[in-house]
């Protein structure tokens, strides 16, 4: 009983004796004795090195804006200035509050003066230089510090390149600056604009490994989705030698891990801007089989996670690639051993560890996910492969309820591209009934995945898809005309699209049901669209519901004036020939009812655009006009009573308004569809 109340006050009085030390290293910043200030900045140094705690005390009790102000004072001795910048980079290897205070002191500014200044640049003295840059480094790398801030004052770029050439320290830390702080396509122009290229690529061959490293994450983050770099980089010579030739050696077996992955990256990222054919050796023989043995269980986690993601991206628009990497080191077998860690999570008792673990795995599964995704993309022998790969259904169908939305971002992504296979939908999506975690993932989702899920539902709600039946059933259309509404254009054309291979063969039911969920307003307000996307597809969806005489009489008798109305709109107005043609092929559905077609006939306008569209120096709207006019004057007995204008009355009609002319004269076109669908309605005039 009395240890416990001894122990209470013995805790008091340590916490006491530390602020009281901490106290006394901050008052000596304010000594009047200069010489006794430099002293008590090194007795700080010394106390704070490895210890947080007393990181933490000094921050709290203000010694950062004092050692700012004794940085910047011209007064104050080099010896003095340089001590304040390596006891503010100590302090800035603390924890991430550390950092927050530094920067809420201004940290980045004062220290960013220092070069700005004209003294700090004819200032010779190498090892405070470095301090100060060694400082700034360790802030910035921070992922609390805003890296905006390096770009506020526009002479700091070119400042910091001017000391590329000081010393191997100083082209360490600002390429390691540079190499963090570029995040954007904006700060990847200012950059270039300064001469990152010309002045970083001499470092690739530099004695010293950390600066070839820091000069070559430089590269990859500047060329990074950026073809103006890219096409940059191909030309540039390092004594000599081609910077991509450079590359290809840092990727070379006996280079160490760190070095091989960011030479593949920076040869990726010029790859994918254009700047390098994917068809040449460099991608071929060299990038693509190092990102591969990248992903082998011989490597760190990391390492398999940085080596997949970056061989997806580098294969995921082209074929070849594709094919070549599916057989490369029996690379889709190896990616099942992602799925496979930790190998068991009950036996972690260790929290932290237990976490450490959870978020390794995240990122496996991930990185697995996308690169199954782009080897899969398009050829239809890889996606059996993939799915014939130990349960590698059951774990996609997982992956879409994982509790990290990267993984479920990735693992609808792969279901995505495996979905464009008719094999796999008729076979693996339906015995494993993937549309039910499909359609969960789909509620409330964020929009990059509703994107995802969204474009993998369109797959699936095609005609030869068994799922199509239970996904219908279970209430989609209002979810879908929900889409439609969305602010992103991709949504919208997501949930049209979908609509449009619903309505593809539908029974008159479904239809029906459409074009009450999707609501007529709606229909006409995708139909003025700025999104040529959204506008073709909700052509198509009109299209799908006016198939079927009896629907196309059934939908027009209900709305068929709005329909004419938008139909009018389209064919008047600036659209692509694709718009038009497809607007046509509705007009031509429309002309195939048997009471829809009067909507046409007694409109002359209408068929005076039809007989303009006739005329048309397209083919393609040509032979849409002919189509439509040939349904017009169809002769067909069906054993009912003729329509107001029988098929002779439209014929007839149909001369006096000059059609024959033009059919005949279409009869001798030079495009062989054209001339026969002429013909075709010319025998119609005959029977």
């Amino acid at each position: 009983m009395m240890a416990c109340l001894l122990e209470a006050p013995l805790r008091i009085s340590v916490l006491s004796e530390v602020t009281a030390t901490s106290r006394h290293y901050v008052d000596r910043l304010f000594d009047p004795d200069p010489q006794n200030v430099l002293q008590g900045v090194i007795d700080m140094k010394n106390a704070v090195i490895g210890n947080n705690k007393q990181k933490a005390n000094l921050i709290v009790l203000g010694a950062v804006p004092r050692l700012l102000y004794l940085l910047q004072q011209s007064s104050s001795s080099l010896e003095l200035r340089t001590e304040c910048a390596v006891v503010l980079g100590s302090l800035a290897m603390g924890t991430e509050n550390n950092i927050k205070s530094l920067v809420d002191c201004h940290i980045i500014p004062a220290l960013l003066q220092v070069f700005c200044d004209s003294a700090g640049l004819l200032c010779t003295d190498l090892i405070f230089i470095e301090a100060c840059l060694r400082c700034l480094r360790t802030v910035f790398i921070s992922p609390v510090t805003p890296v905006q801030l390096l770009y506020t004052d526009p002479t700091v770029i070119p400042h910091l390149m001017s000391l590329l050439s000081r010393s191997q320290h100083t082209q360490e830390y600002i390429t390691q600056i540079f190499a963090h702080c570029c995040k954007t396509p904006e700060h990847q122009t200012v950059l270039f604009n300064h001469g990152a290229i010309q002045n970083i690529a001499p470092l690739l061959i530099s004695p010293s490994y950390k600066v070839r490293m820091q000069a070559l994450k430089c590269f990859s983050v500047l060329a990074y989705e950026n073809a103006q770099v890219s096409m940059t980089l191909v030309n540039v010579l390092v004594d000599g030698e081609q910077l991509s030739q450079v590359f290809v050696r840092m990727m070379q077996r006996d280079k160490p891990i760190e070095m091989q992955l960011t030479a593949a990256k920076c040869l990726t990222y010029m790859c994918r801007a254009g700047a390098i054919r994917t068809d040449d050796s460099c991608i071929v023989l060299k990038t693509l089989p190092c990102l591969v043995r990248m992903c082998s269980k011989e490597r760190l986690l990391e390492e398999r996670v940085e080596g997949a993601e970056t061989l997806a991206y580098l294969m995921e628009p082209d074929i070849e690639l594709q094919r070549i990497a599916s057989v490369t080191d029996h690379l889709v077998s190896m990616l099942a051993d992602y799925f496979k860690y930790p190998s068991s999570v009950s036996a972690i008792t260790d929290i932290k560890r237990l976490d450490h673990d959870l978020k390794h795995a995240h990122e496996l599964r991930q990185a697995a996910f996308k690169l199954y995704a782009s080897l899969g993309s398009n050829d239809e022998d890889i996606r059996k492969k993939i799915t014939e790969t130990e349960n590698m259904m059951d774990r996609i169908v997982s992956g879409l309820s994982e509790s990290s939305i990267k993984v479920r971002l990735a693992a609808v992504r792969c279901l995505h591209s495996l979905s464009r296979s008719v094999q796999q939908l008729r076979t693996s999506f339906h015995d494993h009934a993937v549309w039910k975690p499909l359609m969960k993932l789909l509620q409330n989702a964020p929009d990059e995945v509703l994107v995802m899920a969204s474009s993998t539902l369109c797959n699936l709600l095609l005609e030869f898809s068994p799922s199509k039946e239970p996904i219908l059933e279970s209430g989609v259309i209002e979810l879908l005309c929900s889409l439609t509404q969305s602010d992103s254009p991709a949504l919208r054309v997501n949930g049209i699209w979908a609509l449009m291979n619903m309505a593809f063969h539908a029974d008159q039911k479904v239809k029906v049901e459409i074009v009450k969920a999707l609501g007529t307003e709606q229909l006409f307000r995708l139909l003025s669209d700025p999104d040529t996307n959204v506008l073709m597809k909700t052509l198509g969806l009109l299209r799908n519901l006016l198939s079927n005489r009896p629907h196309i009489d059934q939908i027009m008798s209900s709305h068929g004036k709005q329909i004419m109305q938008a139909v009018t709109l389209i064919l008047e107005g600036e659209h692509s020939i694709e718009v038009k043609e497809q607007t046509l092929c509705i007009l031509a559905n429309i002309a195939d009812g048997n009471t829809a077609k009067e909507l046409i006939m007694t409109n002359d306008d209408m068929l005076q655009k039809i007989k303009y569209y006739m005329g048309h120096s397209n083919v393609k709207l040509q032979l849409a006009a002919t189509f439509c006019i040939s349904n017009l004057i169809w002769n067909e007995e069906d054993g009912e009573e003729l329509m107001t204008h029988g098929s002779q009355e439209r014929q007839d009609k149909l001369r006096e308004m000059g059609f024959v002319d033009i059919l005949h004269k279409l009869t001798q076109a030079s495009d062989p569809n054209l001339c026969e669908r002429a013909k075709t309605a010319m025998q119609q005039y005959l029977a």
